[in-house]
């Protein structure tokens, strides 16, 4: 599948500690395009859907969540619920999240601009084209 969990910087202090994210050091690529999700409602899912080309990284910046990739093939689970790791995730793979604690923050840069005819949000089509790219 070829997903990472990054280890980020972590600075130590009594009065808080201080982690940080260089594009091209600590993640594969040059940050296009920064969101994060919050706010939400119990037993709600995120993301159900795929991208062609963009490739993020993905931190739980407060509180913890569950993010479930799949290859077209078979099924990986992750819990984030820390600030000082992330996961690297390639272009296509179908991801949704959930089991969104209460006040969690999900942090997710990408590697491109926001652009719909990137998103892949059929199932069936993903697979299609999962299938197309490994010929």
């Amino acid at each position: 599948m070829n997903v990472k969990l990054i280890d980020l910087p972590k600075l130590e202090d009594p009065r808080g500690n201080l982690s940080f994210i260089e594009e091209e050091n600590h993640i594969p690529f040059k940050i296009k395009r920064t969101y994060w999700i919050y706010d939400v409602p119990g037993g709600e899912m995120r993301g159900s859907h795929a991208f062609k080309e963009s490739k993020e990284f993905i931190i739980a910046l407060s509180g913890s969540f569950d993010l479930v990739l799949n290859d077209g093939e078979k099924e990986m689970k992750y819990s984030l619920n820390r600030s000082y790791y992330g996961l690297y995730v390639p272009n296509l793979l179908w991801r949704s999240m959930d089991n969104f604690s209460t006040n969690s923050l999900a942090l997710i840069v990408s590697s491109i601009p926001y652009d719909e005819g990137d998103y892949i949000r059929d199932f069936d089509k993903f697979k299609m084209i999962k299938n197309e790219a490994k010929k």
